[in-house]
């Protein structure tokens, strides 16, 4: 897949590889990437509400039902396609947050 770097990013990049700092920009950064880690929270913490009504419909776990399904042993009920789709979506939120949130060594 290949992905275009917006016009604005590429300036951004090419000012700090040439030694060009701002504070007023530094704080635009991190003010967006805090905005962008809040609603990632915010859509994970709802997804994960809706998993939980799965969870106990089926009295499974997220994580052990996800690849049940996807090797075809579980069927074809609309409640696991859906179950499936909000799985995928939250993941999809976990794997934003560790670039959102990285660890600090």
């Amino acid at each position: 897949m290949i992905v275009q770097i917006p016009e604005p990013l590429k300036i951004l990049d090419s000012l700090y590889l040439n030694g060009y700092r701002n504070s007023l920009i530094d704080r635009a950064l991190n003010k967006i990437i805090e905005l962008e880690k809040a609603n990632t929270l915010k859509q994970a913490s709802e997804l994960q509400s809706k998993l939980q009504i799965y969870e106990l419909q089926y009295q499974m776990t997220s994580d052990v039902f996800y690849p049940k399904f996807n090797d075809g042993n579980l069927g074809d009920e609309i409640g696991y396609f859906e179950w499936s789709v909000l799985y995928e979506l939250w993941l999809s939120t976990q794997e934003r947050l560790k670039v959102l949130q990285p660890k600090i060594e």
